[in-house]
């Protein structure tokens, strides 16, 4: 019903830039929070930034005053500005939406499949 695409991700060196982006689509009602997530080889997925509708935002402490989170409320997209990255930062970066798809039914979340990224010192 829902689908979230990411991309964006590829290999960069440490100190580089990368801006992920995750587009939703399918029977969408409307979005409520949407995220980003990572997860490194043999650990557990965390959560990296979130974004409310209105645009209020939180960041994992790891990232903050390197990464920026944003979203276009029109075209069901959030994105993930990456600056100052560090080998730390490697990982499959996830997308996450709350999506209303009927409004009698409530809030459901939704995963994208992931987009690798690659920091090397």
């Amino acid at each position: 019903q829902v689908q979230l695409v990411e991309s964006g991700g590829g290999l960069v060196q440490a100190g580089g830039s990368l801006r992920l982006s995750c587009a939703a689509s399918g029977s969408i009602f409307s979005i409520n929070d949407m995220g980003w997530y990572r997860q490194a080889p043999g650990a557990q997925r965390e959560l990296v930034a979130r974004i409310t509708r209105s645009g209020s935002t939180n960041y994992a402490d790891s990232v903050k005053g390197r990464f920026t989170i944003s979203r276009d409320n029109a075209k069901n997209t959030v994105y993930l500005q990456m600056n100052s990255l560090k080998p730390g930062d490697t990982a499959d970066y996830y997308c996450k939406a709350a999506v209303v798809t009927d409004p009698w039914r409530g809030l459901m979340d939704y995963w994208g499949k992931g987009t690798l990224v690659t920091v090397s010192s």
